[in-house]
This record gives structure tokens, sequence and C-alpha cells, in this order.
């Protein structure tokens, strides 16, 4: 890896609400390409106020799909979170936790709609 590029997301979106998927998306499209131009990443979360589960999903959850060829430890040791503030960090936490399960377990969704059903039985 050469260089970092430094992404703000509140610069990117222009808002300091990250909450819809597709501005998640614009941030996703950056981080992709810098890590195939094999550039790490600072991601900067200052100035947001407030992210959610669909932007963080999108932003950073979907660099874990398997469809783009990033390792977990290639992510882990090429994308710097800076600034996320505290309900952020247990999203995100929750996030890519969630997207390691989804994207390599083919099963998922099956077992995620047997246990809504068992929930939803008591």
């Amino acid at each position: 890896m050469n260089k970092t590029v430094n992404i703000e997301v509140a610069n990117i979106i222009g808002d300091v609400y990250a909450i819809e998927a597709a501005e998640g998306q614009k941030v996703f499209s950056m981080i992709k390409k810098a890590f195939e131009e094999n550039k790490k990443v600072a991601l900067s979360f200052l100035n947001i106020k407030i992210q959610t589960t669909a932007f963080l999903n999108t932003a950073i959850g979907e660099l874990y799909s398997n469809n783009n060829g990033f390792s977990e430890e290639f992510i882990r040791e090429n994308l710097k979170i800076e600034n996320l503030n505290e309900s952020g960090i247990v999203i995100l936490k929750r996030v890519v936790e969630t997207a390691k399960l989804r994207y390599n377990d083919p099963d998922f969704y099956k077992k995620m709609q047997q246990s809504a059903e068992e929930i939803l039985e008591q």
C-alpha cells in the first residue's frame, strides 16, 4: 500500500446525518476505488451527528462481500475509521459482524428466517 486516501463522510454526503443507504453507496464506491488502486483509506466521521445501520451497511458492510475480493484482514489493515461517535462504534461493530456472517455463510438468510419464525411462534 502506498498512499492514504482521506474520505470525510460529511463532505461526501453534504450533510451531518449519515442516514440513507444511497449516501453510503457513495462512500463505499470511494473506499472500493481506493482499495483497487492499492491505497489505504482513512474514513472520517468528523461532524457527523447521526449514522444509521443502513448507511454503515452500505458504506462499510458491503466491503466484506465476496464479490469485492477484499479479505477481512485486508480491510482491517487498510481501513482506518476516525471520529466515529460512541453510538456509531456500537452500530459499526454490529454491521461488521453481521456482514462477515452474511457474506461467509451461504445459509445465512435461511437461518435468519428460521430464527424469526421461532420468535414469532413464542
